[in-house]
């Protein structure tokens, strides 16, 4: 055997025996955590850092109380606009290899909080972050979920494909105007809803003789959820949407004669539904009226119709969308969602159940 050969062969039988002699398999035995200074093992499985959240202009309170929540701070971000209308964002602060949630509902201007959460998702993907979860307590393009007319977008799924592209690893939101948006999203999307939160808030009610009413036979299943909660009957009505702004319901499905009734919706908007909803109820003779809503946004004249509307003892909401003051009526509550939004926020940092959170209570 050639003696270079041999001693190639003999070198290598050496580094394999005491690796420790070999500078390049030499590692550093500590390391500082980034986290609290301390130093740590480099043994130990590698974490992401803490939670980050940021947010738009969209909701300010509700992302505050959900900071609160979470015992974290609010990282800040810049928004502002160029001379030629263009929007600039900016997140103020370090989060690389972060566990990053941008906190963002689609209200109106709604497109120009859609731009806003498209912007943070990308600087936050050019900033490293380990991992960026949108949260988006209102989806307003979930309405838009069929193909119902000619040459018309699906815009619930091309705006889920535009999160995705801008950035977003995750998706955390909250009652879907229809369940199949949820697969729209091609990656992981934890879909929250508010019925354990109405189930307590009604709890505190006299409910002898009451059911509970789905407006139309697409949230009946969640009406029956919240009826086994309250162990209530539940009825539906068989609406046709004619247009944004007009509903016609056919019938009730289910005995509302001489009962209270709870409506629940996902949302309301132009409070068409219900007005058209409750004319049903009177002609059954129904008695008193609560309404329970996920997303109430009132827009247009739905203030003043609801206004109107003597036989409605209260409206529920959540605060999944800013309710200015002139909107809130004497008779109206509204329930926060910020604890539930802050435990899956949690639970999706630690990798934990998130659906758990919907067992009823």
């Amino acid at each position: 055997m050639p003696r270079k050969l041999y001693e190639i062969i003999l070198w290598k039988l050496r580094k394999a025996q005491f690796p420790q002699n070999n500078l390049i398999h030499q590692v550093p035995q500590a390391r500082a955590s980034a986290r609290d200074g301390k130093q740590i093992d480099c043994s130990e499985e590698d974490e992401m850092r803490e939670i980050t959240i940021f947010s738009g202009n969209a909701h300010p309170e509700l992302v505050a109380e959900v900071c609160t929540y979470l015992g974290v701070q609010l990282s800040p971000t810049t928004i502002r606009r160029f001379s030629n209308d263009c929007l600039y964002v900016q997140l103020n602060a370090n989060c690389r290899e972060a566990d990053v949630f941008l906190i963002q509902p689609l209200v109106p201007p709604v497109q120009e909080r859609l731009i806003e959460l498209l912007f943070m998702l990308d600087a936050a993907r050019g900033a490293s972050a380990a991992r960026t979860t949108a949260v988006i307590p209102y989806y307003s393009y979930a309405r838009s979920d069929k193909k119902d007319a000619p040459r018309i977008s699906i815009a619930g799924r091309l705006v889920a494909d535009l999160l995705v592209a801008a950035g977003a690893n995750r998706v955390l939101t909250m009652t879907l105007h229809s369940p199949q948006v949820h697969g729209f999203f091609s990656v992981p999307t934890d879909h929250l809803n508010a019925l354990n939160v109405f189930a307590r808030h009604f709890r505190n009610r006299d409910l002898s003789n009451t059911v509970v009413v789905s407006p139309d036979l697409g949230r009946a299943k969640e009406a029956s959820q919240l009826a086994r909660m309250l162990r209530l009957p539940v009825a539906a009505g068989s609406k046709k949407r004619l247009s944004d702004e007009e509903v016609v319901v056919d019938a009730i499905v289910g005995d509302v004669e001489g009962k209270n009734v709870i409506i629940l919706d996902d949302e309301i908007a132009n409070a068409g539904t219900i007005i058209e909803i409750l004319h049903h109820l009177r002609e059954r003779q129904a008695g008193r009226v609560a309404i329970a809503c996920t997303h109430g946004l009132f827009t247009g004249s739905a203030i003043e119709r609801l206004r109107a509307q003597s036989d409605i003892t209260e409206i529920v909401t959540t605060n999944t969308v800013p309710l200015p003051l002139e909107k809130r009526l004497p008779n109206m509550h509204i329930l926060s969602i910020a604890p539930l939004m802050a435990e899956a926020i949690r639970r999706i940092h630690n990798g934990e159940s998130v659906s758990s959170l919907f067992i009823p209570v």
